[in-house]
């Protein structure tokens, strides 16, 4: 069961979140002396329900994808060997069903539209990328890049509507909303574009399963050398779009070579060594590859802990409770 849900990647959701709103907004609020709005109970809402979505979202792919897994991963199969395909259809159902109504609940509490839409939408989504998108050029990339991009706003669009409710028209005069969106929206561009990335590349690796499903992905519409050269534009791209945004936007107090350092090793680097995985004609270059991926969107994330750091020295900050969950 474990398996069929990703609980990796549902740890990997709940990290971001809070990380979020632990390590991004909580300090950020603090060196404008604001106390966060956020009470824990809602933000845990926010993190189950997003949680609840993503791990509906991992079951109807499955059951969907049950005759393309059967051709790439046959020894990965748990739906219709392990799971019956009506508990999997259930378990989704449960799993999204609670999902949403979490969501939605604290979608109206807030009188937050565009949270609650949110809640409704992505999973719509989801169900349709899955039955249909997934097998379409390029949209179903698209679809799972933007569904990880919402990830780490949705702590921000809570805490921004409570801080609007709280000090009126009076904080849209402040850079203090601006502030947490631009650095919140960095970590979620990295995300999407990252995200993008590693659903390209794991078509190149199912491309016999979704060829013969009659697939048009990337792989399939493109061939794999465009297809990697695509990646390859994409890797380079991200990667020099986030060096000039650190040189030109992105200064903290008392960072010295920090987040230059952060970058070159954490970053950089390991982009060079995807692109040489990429390239490379060993048949295991492309997991490889996927897990380098992620590798480089959990480091990107990771940075909110220097952004931690950096606030909390620069502005006596120690000690706010970075660990304090429950």
């Amino acid at each position: 069961m474990h398996k069929l849900i990703r609980y990796k990647n549902l740890l990997f959701i709940i990290a971001i979140q809070l990380l979020m709103a632990k390590a991004i907004i909580m300090p950020t609020l603090a060196k404008f002396q604001i106390d966060t709005f956020t009470p824990l109970w809602m933000l845990l809402c926010v993190i189950l329900a997003t949680v609840l979505i993503a791990a509906g979202g991992y079951v109807i792919n499955d059951y969907f994808d049950l005759k393309i897994d059967r051709l790439n991963r046959p020894d990965r199969v748990l739906i219709g060997t392990i799971i019956e395909k009506p508990t999997a259809m259930r378990l989704y159902q449960v799993l999204t069903g609670l999902g949403v109504l979490i969501g939605l609940v604290v979608a109206v509490m807030l009188r937050n539209m565009t949270l609650g839409l949110i809640f409704v939408v992505v999973p719509g989504m989801l169900w349709f990328y899955s039955a249909s998108y997934k097998r379409q050029f390029i949209i179903g990339n698209l679809i799972i890049a933007l569904s990880a991009a919402l990830v780490p706003l949705l702590p921000v669009i809570v805490e921004s509507t409570l801080l609007s409710q709280n000090y009126g028209d009076l904080i849209q005069e402040t850079p203090v909303i601006r502030t947490l969106y631009m650095w919140i929206a960095g970590f979620a561009a990295f995300a999407f574009i990252w995200t993008l990335i590693r659903e390209i590349i794991k078509d190149m690796q199912d491309e016999y399963g979704d060829r013969e499903m009659e697939c048009r992905t990337i792989p399939i519409v493109c061939g794999t050398t465009w297809t990697k050269w695509i990646v390859s534009a994409l890797i380079v791209l991200s990667v020099a779009a986030l060096g000039w945004l650190i040189i030109t936007y992105f200064h903290l107090p008392n960072d010295g070579s920090i987040t230059i350092r952060y970058f070159l090793f954490g970053i950089v680097a390991p982009s060079i060594c995807l692109l040489v995985l990429l390239w490379s004609k060993n048949c295991q270059a492309l997991q490889h590859a996927a897990t380098l991926a992620k590798f480089i969107m959990v480091f990107g994330v990771l940075y909110s802990l220097v952004y931690y750091y950096l606030l909390a020295k620069a502005y006596g900050l120690v000690f706010l409770g970075l660990f304090q969950v429950l």
